[in-house]
């Protein structure tokens, strides 16, 4: 019986090596292997500690007051460029879930840029 099928089709080449891409938050982060106490190798993501919100950080560049039905990745779109980065929104303003910064019509959300690129002045 395999315990772990990804661990195998990883060490064949069946499965090609995690990669992130350079918008991901995963971007940088290694894959290390944990042997667990049967002598198989799990593979698992090295933890990612999320910066605190705010300056120094994040630099704001804008800000945006959330209206009824709005979707985090297309105000990620809009001021980002690009949906995938909705993912910064929620580091730079404490968020755990996408669904969460936008939940409650009127709540403002930080526009930023991503952690170590300064910013400009707030565009209003």
């Amino acid at each position: 019986m395999l315990r772990y099928p990804l661990t195998q089709m990883l060490n064949l080449g069946i499965v090609p090596a995690v990669t992130f891409p350079p918008d991901s938050r995963y971007h940088g982060f290694s894959v290390q292997q944990y042997t667990a106490p049967d002598g198989a190798m799990v593979p698992y993501l090295v933890r990612r500690i999320v910066p605190q919100p705010g300056a120094p950080n994040y630099a704001t560049i804008n800000q945006y007051t959330v209206q009824q039905n709005d979707r985090l990745d297309l105000i990620a779109a809009k001021f980002l460029g690009d949906p995938l980065m909705a993912w910064l929104l929620c580091d730079a303003n404490g968020g755990n879930s996408p669904d969460d910064l936008v939940a409650i019509p009127g709540a403002v959300i930080r526009i930023t840029t991503p952690q170590g690129i300064p910013g400009g002045q707030i565009a209003r």
